[in-house]
């Protein structure tokens, strides 16, 4: 080789290498709820930002083509939409908020839930590409990035609503209600009633109501049936934290530059800092003592970083809180209020925060769950194991399914982490209720895969799916659900959708390694029933470890909140006896005892297998398929969990 080419090489390696310093995202966990990735890239110089005021109409229409309720980032995109589709539209909001963008901006959840593409690598001085285009794209465009300054947030989506003349913008109402019509087995909804600024009433008819709101408020007054928190997996009164993000001033370049010594220089790859964001201090947050112990817990801090000088903190979960009722939120509050001031009291040991100042609470509480309607398809957690398709795809997820704790000795969990999934059309339709879909994180969505679908991405991108919707139910003639069961309809609405700047195209991913396992039929029941986690890159599928007899009892008793019903013995009992039965190995006839007493079977350890095999609980398939009967693994126990469940409930996996 040449003198000449020898430096060309050498040039372009230094190039890629330059490029590859400057990548915001660098494939760790990121976003609201894990933590953005990249390197540190530099200051944010403060600087005034004008938050420009949102007016709304004066006078409602007495009638619009189509009515979307509620201004958080699914609405916006659900209104832009349709009105570039066409159609007439009322964007309409009843919570009392000032500006647009809803928990992002009143909720100062200045931190995105990417779902970067993981199935295809960064180009050099570029962030890893990601999925669901269109205006959620076109939003992020005119932001800083996947973590933002709230009032530039604001004023993008604002200008985004502004620049359309088919919206009607109506921020004053005090609640919004819907006009049912009873259609036999099913109903109409043929508009909303809006309670105005004023107190008084106007009936507001339309074709087609899009429910954006956080917990689909007007579809759960219509009728549409939903199933509360964990419900679906047995544990109703379980809720995941909600938090309170609280804002710190007098955070400069100096103190920004000593943040990201700390954060970059502790070896930890889930700790670091970029230009907009920061995420660490796990260690340092261990050391904090709560006000209030049993309600109140911090976690390690996701940082915000904003463009006057402050920062904001979304690390603080409160447990026990119904974000339905407004009580309980208010009551969240009361808790932020007296904990927070304890919280920067810690922080100014650290030399980074000495100067901070509490500035404010945010206005908005970050509720993670409420309802989950149940739906034409209802999005499992299988569905993201297995990275699925569907031919009705309308919003690609591939964010990871994030559980946040319950309670104060909780630490969460990451169930899978797609590459990619498809949400359904079908699954923004409701059951019952004509002219009506439901958009965001109150859609039709197991509480397991809504941790990974509730993300704002997925929701606009639902919400512009949604507006593209109504217009070709309106030239068609019919109904969301006729649409839903049309081929060549869906067909035409993914074609308009991507002619809209979406990019919905079918795909095919090669298998996992742990799909090709012999026991992964096991772990698909396992992951269902929120037996077995993954967590991030789903590393922890590790189906060949030895299993213990506690360990065993843990699971089935998953299996009986689950499976009330079916499963009322007491597993707990086929301990007795046994000194630490965390360290022991566990036996077939251990494993098959388990069972058994759950399953509310008489039968002792010598008897218990062909007991349940006498009942079809557990299969020769499944026997012959174990390798050693005296140390059985954990992929050897979710086959045997399946086999009964299927049997006692009629289920498949």
């Amino acid at each position: 080789m040449s003198r000449k080419w020898i430096l060309l090489v050498i040039s372009i390696c230094i190039l890629f290498a330059a490029g590859g310093a400057m990548l915001y995202y660098g494939g760790q966990k990121d976003g609201a709820d894990g933590v953005p990735g990249a390197g540190y890239s530099g200051s944010a110089k403060p600087e005034k930002r004008e938050l420009k005021k949102v007016d709304s109409v004066n006078e409602l229409k007495s009638g619009y083509d189509v009515v979307v309720v509620g201004t958080d980032p699914e609405g916006i995109s659900a209104a832009v939409s349709a009105a570039r589709n066409g159609l007439k539209t009322l964007l309409v909001d009843s919570r009392g908020r000032e500006v647009l963008g809803g928990l992002m901006t009143a909720g100062w959840l200045n931190s995105i839930d990417m779902n970067w593409d993981r199935t295809s690598a960064p180009l050099p001085g570029r962030e890893q590409d990601h999925l669901n285009k269109g205006i959620f794209t076109e939003w992020y465009k005119k932001t800083e990035g996947h973590s933002f300054d709230v009032t530039t947030a604001a004023n993008a989506f604002y200008d985004i609503v502004r620049a359309e003349a088919n919206i009607d913008l109506y921020m004053t109402a005090k609640a919004v209600e819907p006009i049912v019509a009873k259609q036999g087995a099913s109903s109409q909804l043929e508009g909303v009633a809006v309670t105005k600024a004023d107190g008084t009433k106007s009936q507001v008819t339309a074709k087609a109501v899009i429910d954006a709101t956080q917990d689909a408020d007007v579809a759960a007054a219509a009728g549409v049936p939903f199933t509360l928190g964990r419900e679906d997996i047995g544990d109703k009164n379980a809720r995941m934290a909600v938090t309170a993000i609280f804002r710190l001033r007098n955070v400069g370049d100096q103190e920004w530059e000593l943040i990201a010594k700390r954060l970059n220089g502790d070896g930890d790859s889930n700790t670091g800092v970029s230009k907009m964001s920061a995420w660490g201090y796990g260690e340092e947050m261990k050391g904090y003592k709560p006000v209030n112990e049993q309600r109140a817990k911090m976690r390690g801090l996701n940082i915000g970083r904003q463009l006057d000088g402050t920062i904001l903190i979304n690390a603080l979960q409160i447990f026990e809180i119904d974000g339905l009722k407004e009580e309980s939120r208010k009551e969240a509050f009361e808790i932020a209020n007296k904990e927070i001031p304890n919280v920067v009291a810690y922080l100014k040991q650290y030399k980074e925060f000495k100067n901070v100042e509490l500035d404010a609470v945010a206005p908005e509480l970050y509720v993670r769950e409420t309802r989950h309607m149940e739906g034409l398809y209802r999005l499992s957690i299988v569905d993201l194991l297995e990275n699925r398709d569907q031919w009705d795809r309308i919003a690609f997820g591939s964010y990871p399914a994030d559980i946040q704790r319950l309670s104060p000795n909780d630490n969460g969990a990451v169930v899978v982490h797609p590459l990619r999934y498809t949400v359904p059309f079908r699954s923004i339709v409701p059951p019952n209720v004509d002219g009506l879909l439901v958009v965001g994180r109150s859609a039709s969505y197991d509480t397991l895969a809504h941790g990974s679908s509730r993300v704002i991405p997925v929701g606009m991108a639902e919400g512009q799916a949604a507006g593209a919707a109504a217009k070709l139910a309106v030239e068609q003639g019919v109904s969301f659900r006729k649409l839903s069961e049309s081929k060549p309809l869906v067909a035409e609405l993914q074609k308009r959708l991507n002619e809209q700047g979406m990019e919905l195209k079918p795909y095919e991913l090669e298998k996992q390694p742990f799909m090709k396992h012999k026991a992964y039929s096991g772990l698909k029941a396992a992951v269902y029933m929120g037996i077995a986690y993954g967590s991030y890159n789903n590393e922890a599928f590790q189906l060949d470890n030895v299993s213990n007899p506690q360990r065993a009892v843990n699971q089935m008793n998953s299996v009986r909140r689950m499976y009330k019903d079916h499963f009322k013995g007491d597993p707990s009992a086929a301990l007795k006896g046994l000194e630490e039965p965390a360290k022991k190995s566990l036996s077939l006839q251990q494993a098959s005892l388990t069972i058994a007493l759950a399953a509310g079977l008489q039968a002792g350890k010598d008897d218990a297998q062909a007991e349940l095999e006498s009942k079809g609980m557990l299969s020769k398939a499944t026997v012959d398929g174990i390798g050693n009967k005296e140390k059985l693994t954990d992929g050897d126990v979710f086959m045997m969990l399946k086999d009964a469940v299927e049997k006692k409930t009629g289920n498949t996996f």
